[in-house]
């Protein structure tokens, strides 16, 4: 022990260069010569490489862009194409898959193969695909690629391994689902309709087999001509011509008549007994008008015709409604008899699918459903009650009800936390669901022994949170918090709010949560914060507002003579912001020249509000406007239960409140922080004259103003090379954001005096980096690659320098500090990481009392680009945790016999080391650096150049296999975890290249090895970096594939046998099987095989279909060496031939010459 502390004294002595992070620390991960040596703070490092891979785990949500829908009725299991190549298959609750086609090729149709355990899907790029659903992680066993012609239609009987393909040409293609090639067996178009027909039919838009008889294919052509196809005769039963184009068909079950849904958004119903012409025509939704005509529909795109034993039959179908009924939402149309009731969907219909007790089309229906895929929802409606009302969704599809703008990760939660929040959303969920269940129940899920309590928050566009439950890989919705309740609606015409008109100016920008003390806070978008305590118990409140001053004018930029008058930034001596409690500064607060002033944003209620249980506003804190100017976006946060406090920082300085006493401790620019302590020697110097706006979120100028600066500068650190990004293009992480903004370089336009810094507050889903015109091409490609160094002598000394992170801790605010206290650490955009010591009454009388005293600036460290991240461990490696208050109901009835008291839980570096000697060790992570740092020495011990190329996005210090690590993700698409305290590098995976700013402002790491992204605006991508949760991977996902037995057809009865026909058998093997129809031309398609692996072709190889499959493969193999081995024997044959022939001619030749004559 002794030796021990010595080395700690010695590390005291080291110099200043090292603080300062000198050149030479930079150049790899190494050790600066000052410094001690590693070997010895003797931490045992336990991770390896061999603890970390990277993979995929599940993905919640709505799948993004819908455009094909599927439903196995034995299985029941759902499957979902998207134009982006994806398909979901969702069961019971927590079965839920998603594939990926590697093409990225739009899926435009999806086909079961009903009961067994695989799926077609058909895409845009002409490819036919079979996917194997007997694994938990589905892969693809066959493709084929068709070369010459298009799909547009597809058909899979039920109990049939022959595919029907329809193509735009009109032809119909028959695939062998189990070889997965093409039988030379082909409908071409001019075959299926007369030779005297001059016109082309068009594309095959229906293909359906007749129930009467499986050997009669029912084709639909889009011009209107129907063709039934006798496919024993090879000839076409009866052909029907319509004048308007068709969309759909769909058979009664008898397979007497059949029904078509049409352009002009007319019903057609056609028997098969005369063809001539329809025998009934309907317009549902067309009127007759005046004049005796009717109105002019738009077209039905679906029909489905479904009977039932004990009532009239179904007729459903999408669209038909007439165009002159403007504004009129997509509609559901269900005709039932003589009722037609109309269902009106939030959004456009892409595709409904009836649910049928049956699935032999030859029986009576029975249906009892309707899943309607929407655009951007998933409904079912129970088609067994009169007033169709909805089925409750099981699954996450609401997460993007509202733009998704951040998103926070919590692992290893407290284990209550859930109930209760559940308990307190129940309360809020709607009414008016079916009382059935959920009739998607296929599949089997088993909650596995590797789970922990998980909840993931989401930030949205309408100001509105969401607390999920993401534990054992699903997602449920928690509780929803509208923070958008603590403010007045602002409404049109009224001062300052008509300049809100159309915005989203209650946009969550980034929230930090104290689980334990279940504090939560939120930064808006308007440049206001919210802090929420939770409650069991619903409250009258009124809501306390500070309005803070935090506002660098351009006159201000403060000059060695005029320091002490600086209005622009507040010290809690002069000029300290004032308090209000429900006394809003009016809107008409206006200076002379009619700008605006002092003036927050929003309005904060200013009376009693009733709020319910669950999360209760206590404080608001907004920023003012200042002399015409906007308040900055708010780039950081932290908040500590323990402390009382709250800071936040934005480019123009920081604010530290006391929300316990709710008064403002601290408000100065980021220069006045520093003091004395400068690392660059800024001089104060007379300011440029002109005046700098806010930035807005979408208007950019091209102006831009080079920071000289000893580090590399990335676009999240420059404002995306000198242009300001949207402040909901903030990446926000677990709990504490740590935001890199940059210093407010470029100038930017305004769209006049008095306009609000948002224009619309797009969300995290969907914003995009807007690039001048005249930037080239180049640096458009390389605004996320590429970085700009240059020099510290040069630096513009009115730069405002923005916070970018900020962390509450126990630490050694000074080298002389022999005790931890609270402290502050303070990241800027210029790689500065500051430490602020605090002085916090201990005994709960006085805090409430007296004031917390914040001390001068102690430690100044530097690093490469903008700060990201601290963290702090102790001399044995491992983490410490932020001090924080036990929760107590705020609102619980008072018990005279227990006073309240506050329940502090401190993680004091000094606590359990009292054998190891004191201090700990602090983790400083910027965009390209990572250094620890020895506290209270301030000793460099380890720095590491994360990278070179790019920059780093997020940093987390999590905790992984009992143990502790650094995970970063880059803007090139790296994921990377480095080793703590030494720095080394753990892992490495190009993972995702960032095609997408909604990736980089979602990402964010927790513990566990777990990370989570938004893949799309409407859709949660989880991953893991842990190699022992991929080895338990499979145990958690839920398995698609339970063996059923086929549910036996019905007896249909001997009369019905008898009269009915169909007794013929229709043998499919020996129409289309290479025998009799010979091998498809070569060129037509190309077969190739999946990359599904050994599972899956060993779980495929068990099932009916796998087994004729192989036995199929084999046999074809074994004819095509037969064959080849034939063509071999045929050409020794021919030669032998031609030989004998040639020397018979020579024998005749030559046998009757003596032999001198040769």
């Amino acid at each position: 022990m002794k030796k021990f502390r010595k080395v700690l004294d010695g590390l005291t002595t080291s110099s200043p260069g090292v603080t300062i992070g000198s050149p030479s620390c930079g150049s790899a991960a190494g050790t600066p010569t000052a410094a001690p040596t590693p070997r010895e703070i003797d931490v045992q490092e336990t991770l390896v490489s061999e603890n970390f891979q990277l993979c995929k785990t599940v993905r919640h949500g709505f799948p993004y862009q819908p455009t094909a829908l599927a439903f196995d009725p034995v299985q029941k299991i759902l499957a979902i194409g998207s134009r982006t190549g994806g398909v979901r298959i969702l069961g019971r609750p927590g079965v839920d898959c998603y594939c990926q086609h590697e093409s990225g090729a739009a899926v435009l149709q999806l086909q079961f193969l009903i009961n067994e355990g695989a799926l077609v899907t058909a895409c845009a790029d002409d490819t036919l695909h079979l996917w194997n659903l007997r694994q938990r992680r589905p892969a693809i066993l066959h493709s084929l690629k068709f070369n010459r012609e298009r799909i547009t239609f597809c058909h899979l009987p039920f109990q049939s391994k022959w595919l029907y393909v329809g193509t735009e040409r009109g032809n119909t293609h028959i695939v062998n689902i189990e070889s997965f090639i093409l039988s030379g067996y082909v409908i071409m178009w001019n075959k299926a309709i007369e030779l005297s027909t001059k016109t082309h039919p068009g594309p095959v838009v229906h293909l359906s087999d007749s129930p009467k008889d499986e050997g009669k294919l029912l084709i639909g052509f889009e011009s209107g001509t129907v063709v039934q196809w006798d496919l024993r005769v090879k000839k076409a039963d009866f052909r029907i011509y319509y004048d308007e184009a068709i969309h759909s068909v769909s058979w009664h079950h008898e397979g007497k008549q059949f029904m078509c849904s049409h352009s002009d958004g007319s019903l057609t119903m056609w028997n098969l007994r005369n063809t001539t012409k329809p025998f009934q025509v309907t317009f549902p939704h067309g009127k007759i008008q005046k004049d005796g005509r009717k109105e002019s529909c738009k077209p039905i795109l679906k029909v489905e015709y479904k009977t039932s034993r004990n009532s009239e039959p179904f007729v459903i179908f999408s669209g038909g409604l007439s165009y002159d009924k403007a504004g009129r939402r997509p509609t559901l149309t269900i005709m039932h008899g003589k009722a037609i009731t109309v269902l009106e969907m939030d959004y456009p219909i892409v595709e409904f699918m009836v649910l049928c007790e049956t699935p032999y089309n030859n029986e009576v229906q029975e249906p009892y459903a309707v899943v309607v895929l929407l655009e951007k929802d998933l409904i079912v409606v129970d088609l067994t009650q009169s007033n169709f009302p909805v089925f409750e969704n099981p699954y996450p599809m609401d997460v993007h009800e509202s733009p998704v703008t951040c998103t926070a990760y919590f692992a290893d939660c407290p284990p209550d936390i859930i109930p209760i929040l559940y308990s307190i959303g129940a309360k809020h969920k709607k009414t008016g669901y079916s009382q059935k269940e959920w009739p998607i129940t296929g599949g089997t899920w088993t909650l596995g022994s590797h789970t922990y309590p998980e909840i993931i928050i989401t930030g949205h566009a309408d100001g509105s949170i969401k607390f999920w439950d993401a534990s054992a890989i699903t997602l449920q919705m928690l509780y929803k918090l509208k923070t958008s309740k603590v403010f007045e609606k602002p409404k049109p015409g009224e001062g300052r709010a008509a300049d809100l008109v159309e915005e989203d100016p209650f946009a969550v920008q980034m929230v930090s949560w104290c689980p334990q003390s279940r504090i939560f806070c939120v930064v808006g978008i308007s440049a206001h914060i919210i802090l929420y305590r939770f409650s069991k118990y619903d409250a009258n409140t009124q809501i306390v507002s500070l309005e803070v001053r935090l506002q660098c004018e351009a006159e201000d930029v403060i000059s060695p003579s005029e320091n002490e008058n600086n209005p622009c930034f507040s010290e809690p001596s002069s000029h300290s912001p004032q308090l209000h409690h429900q006394h809003p500064v009016s809107p008409g607060n206006r200076t002379p020249e009619g700008s605006k002033d002092s003036v927050p944003c929003l309005k904060v209620k200013d009376r009693v509000v009733r709020v319910p249980p669950g999360y209760q506003s206590e404080l608001v804190i907004q920023l003012l406007w200042v002399d015409g100017e906007p308040p900055q976006q708010i780039t950081s946060l932290d908040i500590n239960s323990a402390y009382g406090l709250l800071a936040f920082g934005n480019c123009n300085g920081l604010a530290v409140v006391d929300y316990l006493q709710k008064t403002i401790l601290l408000c100065m620019s980021t220069l006045d922080l520093y003091g004395a302590s400068d690392p660059y020697q800024r001089l104060t110097r007379s300011p440029r004259r002109n005046r700098q706006s806010t930035s807005g979120l979408t208007e950019l100028t091209d102006n831009q103003q080079s920071i000289d600066m000893e580090r590399s500068k990335s676009p999240t650190s420059d404002h995306v090379n000198g242009h300001c990004t949207s402040p909901t293009s903030q990446p926000c992480s677990a709990g504490k954001p740590r935001i890199p903004m940059g210093p407010e370089g470029p100038r930017l336009t305004r769209r006049g005096p008095g306009r609000p810094p948002f224009r619309k507050a797009q969300s995290a889903a969907c914003m995009e980096i807007s690039l001048p015109v005249s930037h080239t091409e180049e640096s458009r490609e390389n605004s996320f690659s590429r970085s700009r160094s240059s020099s510290v002598s040069s630096i513009d000394r009115d730069t405002k320098e923005a916070i970018t992170t900020l962390q509450f801790g126990e630490s050694y605010g000074r080298k002389s500090d022999a005790l931890p206290t609270p402290c502050l650490w303070v990241g800027t955009s210029l790689g500065v990481a500051l430490l602020i010591p605090m002085s916090i009454p201990t005994d709960q009388e006085e805090r409430m009392e007296e004031p917390v005293t914040i001390g001068p600036s102690g430690a100044v460290q530097m690093l490469k680009g903008s700060v990201l991240r601290f963290g702090f461990l102790d001399c044995m490696g491992g983490i410490i945790q932020s001090p924080y208050e036990v929760w107590k109901d705020p609102n619980a009835p008072e018990d005279p016999d227990r006073p309240r008291r506050r329940k502090l839980v401190h993680f004091s570096p000094s606590s359990s080391q009292d054998a190891y000697g004191e201090g700990h060790l602090a983790v400083v992570c910027s965009e390209r650096q990572a250094k620890i740092f020895l506290m209270p020495s301030q000793s460099c011990l380890y720095v590491h150049n994360i990278t070179e190329s790019s920059f780093v996005l997020r940093a987390d210090v999590v905790s992984v296999s009992n143990s502790v690590c650094l995970a970063c993700f880059c803007a090139n698409g790296h994921v990377m975890t480095l080793s703590l305290p030494s720095l080394r590098p753990l892992m490495d995976v190009n993972y995702l290249p960032l095609t997408d700013m909604r990736i980089a402002r979602t990402f964010c790491f927790t513990n566990g090895g777990q990370a989570l992204y938004l893949s799309s605006p409407t859709e949660i991508q989880r991953i893991t970096y842990s190699q022992e949760m991929c080895d338990n991977l499979q145990e958690m996902l839920g398995e698609l594939f339970t063996p059923i037995e086929t549910p036996e057809a019905q007896n249909r009865g001997f009369l019905k046998g008898f009269f009915g026909g169909n007794a013929q058998t229709f043998d499919r093997e020996e129409l289309f099987g290479e025998a009799a129809a010979g091998k498809a031309s070569r060129s037509l398609a190309q077969h190739i095989p999946g990359q599904g692996g050994m599972e899956g072709m060993k779980v495929a190889a068990s099932g009916v279909v796998g087994d004729l499959a192989r036995a199929r493969i084999a046999l074809d193999e074994r004819g095509q060496r037969l064959g080849e081995l034939e063509e071999r024997t045929a050409l020794m044959m021919t030669s032998a031939e031609t030989f004998s022939k040639h020397a018979h001619e020579l024998m005749l030749k030559c046998k009757d010459k003596k032999w001198y004559q040769f």
